[in-house]
Order: C-alpha cells, then structure tokens, then sequence
C-alpha cells in the first residue's frame, strides 16, 4: 500500500484541479452513458478495495477531493476507553491517509480540508499477513471553512455544512448533496464501527463512538507563508532535517446534537475527550495518492453496533 501510494510523486508548485458542475453531471441524462458521479459514489460504498488501480493500472480521476497529499504512520490508543476493537486502550496499528480539499487548497481562501484513512492491524511494515483494514472519513465544515493552517483544522466524522460558502460552487455542492443522499443515507456523517469491530473477538459486542475528530497537536509548529498550498505545508510538516512528525489527537464523543436545515446543519458535540495519538512520519504529494488510493465509506447502520442493521452495498 504504501510503496504503490508513494511512488511517481508530484514535484512542486502543485497543480490545483477544479471541481465543475460540468464534471459532476456527466452523463446525467437518460440516455447514453451512465452517470459517472453517482456511479463513483455507490462504489466508495461498496468497494472495500485499499488501491483501485482501474482496467488500464492508471486508477481512476477524482471528481470530488482531487487534490491531496498520503501519510503514513501509527495509530495508537493510550486512554482507557468504553470501546472496543482499535478503539481500546493498547491499540496500535499502523496508518496510511490522504489529506486533501473539497475545491481550493489555499490558505487564506474558503476551503474544506479533510482526512480519510485506513488502519492496518499491525505495527510491522513488513507484515506479509493478507490484513483486514478499518476506514476513516473526517472533514471541515463541508460547504467551507476558515481555518488558516492545518493547526486550526478541526476533522471530524460529523462535519457542520454551511452551504453558502461555496459561492459560485453552490449548484455544484447542491448536485453533490443530491448524489450523496442517493447512493448512502445519511450522507453527511460516517460511522466508526469498522474501527470498533478490527481486531475484535468473535462474540465479543462492538462498542463504537459516535463522534471522532482529529486536532493538530499543541506543541506542532506552524509553517508560514501567504496563500500557502496545504501540501506544501503538509510537505513541510514531516521534515527530514531534522526529523519530524506531524502529530494529530484523537478525541471521541458520545453526546451530541444535530439541528439546523439541510444548507446551514450544525451538530453541538459536547465531553470532548482525547484517547490517543495519530502519528504520520511520511508523506508524499503523487499521481497514485490523488488517483489509486481508495477508502470506502462503511454502509450506514441504524444501529452503529449492529451488522444486521447496515444498508444493503450496492453497485
């Protein structure tokens, strides 16, 4: 995974890829080719594949998040907990994700940063064991948000959406919205019992939290620079010389509040706590990050500690 995810890297000034309404409705009408967006979006649900590399091993274009930057590191749990699997204390496992940004990667400008990853249930590299994994899916406030570096970002598994902050991009992120609800429901907040079920026992009863949200730890420093890409930051995070990681807290919840209409939601998430560390070491901007790194979206459960209630995948 890693090997395939860091290879044919990008070097800078990274180019920056637009989203457009053009793109995300191809194929849309009734007749001729399939709609590709909605047919994209019912695949990240039902493909639990880790790299997608398509019928010509060139993987497939992004329409939405298509820049990014992958890292990988070690997810560790240090925190007694209520929760099971990856979630209880003693947990490590190692870690690869891709940061990226819904539309503009710039600091200084509306964006809406977000994190996915997968948990690999070992801490050896070199593991030749076949691995079941565990996904992630964090983000900003989806419509957009104002956090100036990735310091200030607050990911989280239920994200705010504030739809006016798209500006031009509006009917693009309404088209979105309408896909979303279409191929998972509910579409803006994903569950963590994947998590909470790797490496659990046979028999023994999944305990997943409800909310997750990662921070920039306190003591990270901030790199500076006007209009600054955030890979270029995320670049300059995990330094070399001398050696740097680039450290996220892991915090959970179980309380929380969603209200508001559908283009202006808010979730009010109180008993923030953190458990643990997310530790990256490496990173790499590259061709195989934006267009063969997957991560499913784990099927919604009425009952986020019960399989029998998970949506039907399709295709």
């Amino acid at each position: 995974m890693r090997d395939a995810v860091f290879a044919n890297p990008y070097s800078p000034p990274y180019e920056r890829v637009s989203v457009t309404l053009g793109s995300l409705l191809r194929g849309v009408l009734p007749f001729g080719e399939q709609w590709q967006f909605l047919a994209a979006a019912r695949r990240t649900v039902a493909s639990e594949a880790d790299l997608r590399w398509g019928p010509d091993g060139k993987g497939f274009g992004r329409l939405l998040h298509p820049s990014g930057a992958c890292l990988a590191g070690t997810w560790e749990i240090t925190e007694e907990t209520p929760y099971s699997g990856y979630f209880r204390k003693g947990s490590r496992a190692l870690v690869m994700a891709r940061y990226s940004s819904a539309t503009e990667t710039r600091r200084g400008h509306t964006r809406s940063l977000a994190m996915v990853g997968r948990l690999y249930p070992t801490t050896d590299p070199a593991d030749p064991r076949p691995l079941r994994s565990a996904s992630f899916i964090t983000q900003e406030d989806i419509g957009g948000a104002f956090s100036k570096t990735i310091n200030e970002a607050v990911l989280r598994n239920a994200p705010d959406i504030t739809a006016f902050r798209r500006g031009a991009g509006s009917l693009a992120f309404l088209v979105v919205a309408v896909v979303l609800d279409r191929a998972d429901k509910p579409n803006t907040i994903r569950e963590l019992y994947e998590i909470a079920e790797l490496g659990k026992s046979e028999g023994e009863a999944t305990r997943a939290p409800e909310f997750l949200q990662f921070r920039v730890a306190a003591d990270q420093p901030v790199i500076p620079g006007e209009e600054l890409d955030f890979r270029d930051e995320i670049m300059a995070q995990i330094d070399k010389t001398p050696q740097r990681s680039l450290t996220f807290r892991i915090e959970t919840s179980d309380s929380g509040e969603t209200h508001g209409p559908p283009f202006r939601l808010r979730r009010t998430i109180t008993g923030w706590r953190q458990i643990g560390t997310l530790k990256f070491d490496a990173a790499a901007v590259s061709y195989n990050c934006d267009h063969v790194f997957h991560v499913n979206h784990p099927p919604w459960r009425t009952d986020r500690n019960d399989p029998a209630t998970a949506k039907r995948k399709h295709l």
